[in-house]
């Protein structure tokens, strides 16, 4: 996952913030309460998704984004929680925020301890927005029915539910008004991700490191079974179709690792980058070879 050069924005108050957590994580409880006072310090009102009310003050509100529409949304958690985050506030128009309380924390922008000073930057408006791709996938029927939208950020994954098992997938990428064959391979599955998604499971599959601003798709072979299939760059105006070459069963379109859709008999699944995009908060000081360096210790110099 990466960041990118950002995006001007216009500044407007901030009076109400959702906040999203992983609730069996040991510190949400504990950033919950120091956000609930550093909110009511403000004066600025608090919605909760349903599990974390338990940890709330008694007055606390139920986070309803098409309801009730917030300022701000934050994710209390590692990049899992940020990426459901922006799933949800895609299309809405609502900063993201992450507070990192997880290990890796390569899209949360701010580490738990500096909460208080960075929303505080927030409510001021001296932030970036990075307004991040998202891809969009549909499953197509036999008889050419397509079913509904799905929602990436990340990635989309195809791959056999369960254990590792091999797989056979043809590819096609659509050019103009003409469809052109890559061609089919055997292996693990295949990751499809934006280049938010270039430093997750695409980089540990051997696919490369993309800037977020690039206008492209990244096509990631898992584990193929032939030294000609290499992960491929395609331009952000095409779009992909994945075929199965065998029984679609056990076979899954995963986005994100976190939302499953199982392929029906004789589909195939299209893929392209969405006009949706999530408006992700960073600041000033961070950049995108800056976290590369940090966080995944990008061309280290040796020491001594």
């Amino acid at each position: 996952m990466s960041e990118g050069p950002g995006s001007t924005h216009e500044h407007e108050a901030v009076q109400s913030i959702g906040v999203l957590g992983r609730s069996r994580h040991p510190d949400v409880s504990g950033c919950l309460t120091r956000l609930t006072d550093f909110a009511a310090g403000k004066g600025i009102g608090l919605r909760l998704e349903q599990h974390l009310l338990s940890s709330a003050p008694a007055d606390a509100t139920l986070l309803d984004l098409d309801g009730a529409p917030v300022d701000l949304l934050i994710a209390l958690g590692g990049d899992g929680t940020l990426l459901r985050a922006g799933r949800l506030a895609a299309g809405k128009g609502v900063p993201v925020v992450g507070i990192n309380i997880g290990h890796l924390g390569f899209l949360t922008a701010l580490p738990h301890a500096e909460m208080e000073d960075r929303l505080t930057l927030v409510l001021e408006g001296d932030y970036v927005l990075d307004r991040r791709s998202m891809l969009e996938a549909y499953m197509v029927g036999p008889d050419g029915t397509v079913g509904g939208r799905l929602l990436a950020w990340n990635d989309f994954v195809i791959h056999k539910r369960g254990e590792a098992r091999v797989t056979r997938l043809d590819l096609r990428v659509q050019e103009g008004d003409d469809w052109q064959d890559v061609g089919s391979f055997s292996g693990d599955g295949l990751i499809v991700s934006t280049p938010t998604g270039s430093t997750g499971y695409s980089l540990s599959a051997g696919g490369p490191i993309v800037v977020s601003s690039v206008d492209c798709v990244i096509v990631t072979p898992i584990c193929p079974h032939t030294l000609a299939m290499r992960p491929l760059v395609i331009p952000g105006t095409q779009q992909l179709t994945v075929s199965p070459l065998e029984r679609t069963e056990d076979l899954v379109l995963t986005a994100d690792g976190q939302v499953a859709q199982e392929f029906g008999a004789g589909a195939h699944v299209r893929i392209a980058r969405s006009d949706v995009e999530v408006p992700l908060v960073r600041f000033s000081d961070q950049n995108f070879f800056g976290t590369l360096q940090r966080k995944l210790n990008w061309a280290a110099r040796p020491s001594g």
